[in-house]
């Protein structure tokens, strides 16, 4: 899709093939037949930007819920954009710690998501975008839902733009390439350091950053936040200036599927040193992915009453079952030294057809350990149970825990003790 296809689809024809292509069968099977039919009255270009829309738009339902169907999409856009609960988490941060209808400047726009969630806080500003078409399509978003009067969309290179006279910075350099992800920030299209050096013009910033990054490359009196949805880390974010908190580092949760207005929750340090070092007990807790990255296990073992059964391996263990949104519990049912035919025989005791493993601190192949457990074919299994096998280590002792899952009482959003709301006033940095 080029500028002038996607220019002709915001035309009143162009939006009448859109509605059409959107009742049509866009499935692999029905999707050449209703390319043929629809070619027969438009264009062959303006027909394959409106499939492509389409197309986008039923794929983006699970990151912007109902906006998907007003939204415009590039593909390199929708793979790169921020979901729609966590632009609106990072907008309300912005919010908080902004004065009303603050302008920021956005450096590395995409497709706008996170331009218009801060609009719809009712901050303004602009968003640069390199690229000409995804330029456009930001533009034809901030449209679609009325915000041409607090924000707009322009052509630029980020690292030529003058944070003079804005209230703060949002910057997403590029972390992919034609070979795929990019992990060291020095790689990021602009460069990391670079991308900071103009965000620390501002009063204030954010620069969001890939979930992996070194807590090293973290720079002095900036807070790293890691962001998780449903248990899977989607991104991690800096916080510079006016709008860093007092905490260094925060790992905040959103439920899955959650709409735009869902209340996170947020685990924070709590001035803990390493966590106890302890035998199994009753229950197995695993911390969120935002929390482990945020190095904040030992909170959570705090918050459980526990410690671990080693000291290198991100698995709480405790004798009390304590629901927090920020782990996932288990009760301990057996704990063997990992041995593939003493496994497969106390599965085939249990009678467990359903098996579910997980890893950590192992190098087994999960696959194949199906495989030899005996729940690879069409036949699988040795009855109806169900079963966690958790193969992990202690020292150098591979083990294996027989566990089953404990329903989790409290919904994602409620306060713990030792938590924090997700959106704080913003404040100076402590450390």
């Amino acid at each position: 899709m080029d500028i002038a296809s996607f220019r002709e689809l915001l035309t009143p024809a162009g939006q009448a093939l859109l509605a059409e292509a959107g009742e049509a069968d866009i499935s692999e099977a029905g999707l050449l037949g209703t390319a043929s039919r629809l070619r027969e009255r438009y264009g062959a270009d303006l027909v394959a930007a409106a499939l492509t829309q389409v197309r986008s738009r039923r794929r983006a339902e699970a990151k912007f819920g109902s906006d998907s169907g007003r939204m415009y999409f590039t593909p390199a856009g929708l793979e790169q954009s921020t979901r729609a609960s966590v632009a609106a988490h990072r907008a309300r941060r912005f919010a908080s710690g902004l004065p009303a209808g603050a302008r920021v400047l956005e450096l590395g726009c995409g497709i706008g998501a996170d331009l218009m969630a801060r609009s719809r806080m009712g901050l303004t500003g602009d968003g640069v975008e390199r690229d000409p078409l995804t330029a456009e399509v930001a533009r034809a978003n901030v449209t679609a839902f009325g915000l041409d009067d607090l924000v707009r969309v322009r052509v630029g290179d980020a690292l030529e733009e003058d944070p003079d006279g804005y209230a703060a910075v949002f910057a997403d350099p590029g972390r992919r390439t034609a070979r795929g992800r990019v992990f060291d920030p020095r790689s990021y299209e602009p460069p990391l350091d670079a991308v900071l050096g103009l965000a620390g013009r501002a009063p204030a910033a954010c620069v969001k950053v890939a979930p992996g990054i070194p807590h090293e490359a973290v720079p002095d009196g900036a807070e790293a936040e890691w962001v998780s949805v449903g248990g899977d880390v989607k991104e991690a974010a800096l916080w510079l200036g006016g709008l860093a908190g007092d905490v260094g580092r925060r790992a905040t949760l959103l439920p899955p599927g959650a709409p735009s207005d869902a209340e996170p929750v947020t685990l924070v340090p709590a001035g803990l040193g390493d966590p106890d070092v302890r035998p199994w007990g009753r229950y197995l807790y695993e911390p969120d992915g935002a929390v482990i990255r945020a190095h904040l296990v030992a909170e959570v073992a705090d918050l459980v009453g526990g410690g671990l059964a080693d000291p290198h391996i991100a698995y709480v263990t405790s004798d009390e079952l304590r629901p927090t949104p920020f782990a996932s519990a288990y009760e301990i049912d057996g704990v063997l030294p990992f041995a593939v035919k003493r496994l497969k025989a106390e599965l085939r005791r249990r009678g467990t057809g359903v098996l579910t493993i997980k890893k950590r601190g192992s190098a087994v192949d999960v696959d194949r350990l199906r495989r030899d457990l005996g729940f690879g074919g069409r036949r699988a299994g040795f009855g109806e149970a169900e079963t966690t096998v958790v193969v992990t280590r202690v020292g150098r002792d591979p083990v294996a825990l027989l566990a089953r899952p404990v329903q989790h009482p409290l919904p994602v959003s409620a306060r713990r003790p030792g938590t924090q709301d997700a959106d704080p006033p913003a404040a100076g940095r402590a450390r």
